[in-house]
């Protein structure tokens, strides 16, 4: 939990026994001081329950937007990476495209170089 959920926590447990030990200390009749304390618990309890509402709708809400975020952000990554490899397919064709006239020239050069020789067969 939060620190706000916490001091709220705090502030509330705090009232409920700040409470209960008033109506406790409190001269009244035995009745009135356990129908005292009954409606303060009710209170209580509907308080904490009310509290446990909103926190559930707060962690619920935080996950969404969380997911949500994280959804974004995972699209982003990934149409990135796209976009990266493109990139690196591109180059790696220029590249391919680059060597293959290299090798080209080079079997045209050797082969000129091979006409040029001659063979002696010895045997």
């Amino acid at each position: 939990m939060s620190n706000s959920s916490n001091t709220v926590v705090g502030l509330l447990a705090g009232t409920v026994i700040g409470a209960t030990l008033g109506i406790l200390f409190a001269p009244d009749k035995g009745i009135n001081t356990r129908q005292k304390i009954s409606e303060e618990a009710l209170a209580a309890k509907d308080k904490l329950a009310e509290r446990a509402a909103e926190l559930k709708e707060q962690v619920a809400s935080t996950y969404t937007d969380q997911k949500g975020n994280l959804e974004t952000q995972l699209e982003s990554v990934m149409s990135n990476v796209s976009y990266k490899a493109d990139d690196v397919i591109t180059t790696l064709e220029r590249k391919l495209a680059e060597l293959k006239e290299k090798n080209k020239n080079l079997q045209k050069d050797k082969g000129v170089d091979l006409k040029n020789e001659s063979f002696t067969q010895t045997v």
